[in-house]
Formats: C-alpha cells, structure tokens, sequence
C-alpha cells in the first residue's frame, strides 16, 4: 500500500480505508491543531518516536470501547464503591500528560509520547479539545488519562496509574459521563490485553469510520469538562 506524504500548505489527508493493516498511512506534516483535529476527524492519529518522521496511522482492526458496556471486574467495582479515589475532569491536563510521558510500556524503548507531541497536546487542551481525567487518592494524583473529543467520539490516546486501579477507575468515571452524554465511543487505537479485559472491542476500519463519521457529525463540546456538561 502506498504511503503518502502530507503537503505543507494542506491539512488534508488520504483515505484511511487505502492504509494496509498495520496502518501507516502518512509521513511529515506538522502537528498543528489543525491538522490533528483533521487526522482525528478522518481515523487517523500521530505515532512516532523521538527523532522520527512523524508518522501517521489507522490500523485494522480498530479497538474501541463503547461505554456502556465497560467491563467492571467485581475488584474494580470494589474500588468503586469504598470510594478510596475521587476523579475529576480537566483540573491538572499538564501532570497527567507529563505522567503519561513517563509511563514506559511492554516492548517500547523510551516514549512515544515525545516534547513536541506533548506541546501539541496542551494547544489542543487550551482550545477546549484535549481533556484529562484525573484520580486522586487524598489529594494526591495518582492516575488519570488524556484524550481528544469530537462531537459523540473520544479518542484515548494514554493513561497512567501510581496506585492499584487507579486508571481504571479514571476510564470508568470516564465512560460513566461520555454514556450520559450520549457519546458513541471511545476509541482505544490499538489492541491490549489489559484494554480488551475492559470490554474493548474490535471492529473493521471500515466500520469503525462509518461509525466515526455518525459520531463526529454531533458539535463538540468543547472547553473544560464537568459531570454537568
């Protein structure tokens, strides 16, 4: 499959659906708010590593959790319930972003999470686009996770936890509001055990952009979130 690079004087990107499974489908470009707004809106999202090409992705299949079908291990429901975390939207983007960067993960030298894809990530905080939700065990954070919402889709891109289930708890007082707020998904990117134990499923890239372009087709709320958004 032919890989495209992405012009200066464009925020436009190729066809998702011409990318072969892995997923690669683009190189270069800028990190822009608006060209990642763009990526995001067409199923396609930045994975590079430091001094890399930027490199633009969509893999199939596409793993996704829907909210209102999040598994909830009974030890997580436990944690729940004693109410030992208390989560919030949106009050710390900037620690939860930096503890993301610090994460490191099965099978990956350093981070993905690069300095120039962090600063990308905060413009789009400050726009109203990127959001973080954080838990906090007595005043203390000790995990959270960030991501991009357009109209009803969530786009996860990294989570972090210092304490036993403390992204858990963060992802599951996130699907308990985006299911209130009738979003259609919450995009995972890329297959895990860990993710697929919490109920993610897999879905055809075709699919999964059928179901994006419904879900995008909504206005996006944007600015800082709290549970009466």
């Amino acid at each position: 499959m032919p890989i495209y690079q992405l012009a200066d004087d464009s925020f436009d990107f190729p066809d998702a659906n011409l990318a072969d499974d892995e997923g690669l489908i683009a190189v270069d470009g800028d990190l822009s708010p608006e060209r990642l707004l763009n990526a995001y809106s067409s199923g396609i999202f930045p994975w590079y590593e430091q001094g890399s090409r930027k490199l633009w992705w969509s893999p199939n299949p596409r793993i996704i959790l829907n909210p209102k079908t999040i598994h909830r291990s009974k030890s997580l429901k436990r944690k729940l319930n004693s109410k030992v975390y208390q989560c919030k939207f949106d009050t710390n983007f900037d620690a939860v972003i930096n503890e993301c960067a610090k994460t490191s993960r099965k099978d990956e030298d350093g981070t993905w999470l690069v300095d120039e894809m962090i600063a990308a990530y905060r413009k789009l905080h400050q726009l109203g686009y990127a959001h973080s939700v954080e838990t906090y065990y007595q005043n203390e954070l000790v995990g959270g996770l960030y991501g991009i919402s357009l109209g009803k889709a969530f786009f996860g891109e990294s989570m972090f936890f210092k304490k036993s289930d403390a992204s858990k708890v963060a992802l599951s007082y996130l699907c308990t509001h985006t299911e209130a707020w009738g979003f259609y998904f919450i995009d995972a990117q890329v297959e895990t055990e860990h993710l697929l134990s919490l109920g993610a499923e897999k879905l055809e890239r075709s699919d999964f952009l059928e179901l994006l372009e419904k879900a995008i087709a909504f206005p996006t709320c944007k600015g800082k979130w709290t549970i009466e958004k």
